[in-house]
């Protein structure tokens, strides 16, 4: 049952095949049997989990189910869930539980599915290895010394070792396209608003984006049906229809031109290269013109990026201080005021956090607003424009989703700026909130490769048709690490 993708195990529970308990059972088994060795989840509801299971037979006995009843996903642990602790893998919140279910929670309980567990993260969504979470980094199932990628790296690796069958992650600068790549499944970031943020922690609110981590398109697409649509109590949130995106999958090839920045394969390591190439090769075959672009300011998008996000993460996490909520040191309270803020969130903050805090603080300050915050917000108009450009002459722009597979674990943990780089490929759609899906393209040294497809606002439905046409002519995305078949 592992093995099979969501729409897959969505006709087996109709044709009463298999029950939504057996199933849920079934990856509740996964987890426990393989987990330890990957630290994918952070928290199992396994009693929740199977109540919403029975739940879902009753309605299945009745045929009254819906898009998604029974089936099995996992969250990030960045979504709220009421009764069940949500820590964004920090010590900060290790004790948090909160009162509310975030909005995508609620969607997708309420589209019938079936909520296995919490996901490890890099803490706060800010890493790109998974390996800066307070309960430890997350394995990357196809060579357990390696990163999963991040920050939704414990979701993306619980979906490549199938002891989930998908899970929700957010995007801020690649962190769920990003470790779809290293992992060998299917990310897709919707555009920005597309999904409501209302319950999802906030890394950089201007850049945060819900979206899902699946084997397939096809699976991302009945997601991403039941979780978009506009939400009242999200001021960023998108007043647009939301398309039948799983329907429109089937509808006859269109032809579509694909835009190429051949700056992208500047530097790309050359295994990387050939996979992506022989990708878009493939794409070609299907009825794609290929076109060559020119993103002329795309190079700015690390710099802009690392001065955007953590202004507004320094903004942010200043709720987090152990007055109302959070972490609070022993004895705190005999402190001043200060001592006591400085002791709460030096033990309950990471050394990554605390680095952006720094930076963040750094360039919204007096004398260093202008030189810096000013500067990244003009790069990122520059980069939207850039997009807006090539989107005249183009339906996608595609390129490689990482510059190399997946690195070891504590391989760039002492150099942040290497680090930085692995997002060197994403970071553009987020700063201009455009959609992008990262899909399995190919293998280099046996792991998985990532092809990035991004589209202009709101064409979703476009992105995923040409995703699962690419899918339908390959077979990377069913290819399962061996330990986990």
């Amino acid at each position: 049952m592992h093995t099979r993708t969501l729409a897959q195990l969505a006709a087996d529970l109709r044709a009463r095949r298999v029950s939504a308990t057996e199933l849920t059972r079934h990856f509740l088994e996964r987890i426990e049997r393989f987990d330890r060795g990957l630290n994918a989840f952070i928290t199992v509801t396994a009693e929740q989990a199977l109540a919403q299971a029975a739940a879902a037979d009753r309605r299945l006995a009745k045929g009254e189910a819906t898009l998604l009843t029974g089936l099995p996903i996992a969250h990030k642990d960045i979504f709220c869930t009421a009764g069940v602790r949500t820590t964004c893998a920090s010590r900060m919140l290790d004790n948090f539980v909160s009162p509310y279910d975030a909005t995508v929670v609620e969607r997708l309980a309420e589209a019938g599915a079936v909520m296995l567990g919490k996901t490890n993260m890099d803490e706060f969504a800010m890493g790109s290895s998974n390996e800066t979470s307070f309960y430890g980094p997350v394995r990357n199932p196809w060579d357990r010394t390696l990163v999963p990628g991040g920050s939704s790296g414990g979701s993306s690796a619980a979906v490549a070792a199938r002891i989930a069958p998908a899970a929700t992650g957010t995007d801020t600068g690649g962190s769920i396209r990003q470790p779809a790549a290293l992992s060998g499944i299917t990310g897709l970031k919707p555009t920005y608003g597309r999904v409501s943020r209302y319950g999802m922690i906030a890394f950089a609110s201007s850049l945060d984006q819900a979206g899902v981590l699946t084997q397939t398109a096809e699976d991302a697409a009945l997601l991403l049906e039941a979780m978009a649509g506009f939400d009242a109590r999200d001021s960023t949130s998108l007043e647009d229809p939301v398309p039948r995106y799983s329907q429109m999958l089937g509808e006859p090839w269109e032809h579509v031109t694909i835009g190429v920045p051949e700056s992208f394969f500047d530097g790309l390591e050359s295994d990387n290269a050939a996979a992506v190439r022989a990708a878009l090769a493939e794409i070609e075959k299907l009825g794609a013109t290929l076109k060559s672009v020119e993103l002329e300011y795309i190079g700015l998008s690390v710099p802009a990026y690392y001065v955007v996000a953590p202004a507004e993460a320094s903004s942010n996490l200043s709720r987090f201080d152990g007055v109302r909520f959070g972490h609070r040191a022993e004895h705190a309270a005999a402190l001043d005021l200060t001592s006591f803020y400085m002791r709460n969130r030096g033990e309950g903050f990471g050394a990554e956090v605390k680095r952006r805090i720094l930076t963040g603080t750094y360039v919204l300050s007096a004398g260093y607003f202008d030189a810096y915050y000013l500067q990244a917000q003009k790069a990122r108009k520059l980069i939207s424009d850039d997009f807006a450009r090539a989107f005249r002459d183009v339906d996608f722009v595609a390129g490689p989703t990482t510059p190399t597979p997946a690195f070891g674990i504590g391989q760039k943990t002492s150099d942040p700026i290497e680090m930085y780089l692995n997002d060197i490929y994403t970071i553009g759609a987020n700063l201009a909130g455009l959609p992008a899906i990262s899909v399995p393209c190919g293998f280099v040294r046996g792991l998985p490769v990532g092809l990035q497809l991004v589209a202009p606002p709101l064409q979703e439905a476009r992105l995923l048709k040409v995703a699962h046409h690419f899918q339908r002519a390959t077979d990377w995305h069913r290819r399962v690490p061996a330990d986990y078949a």
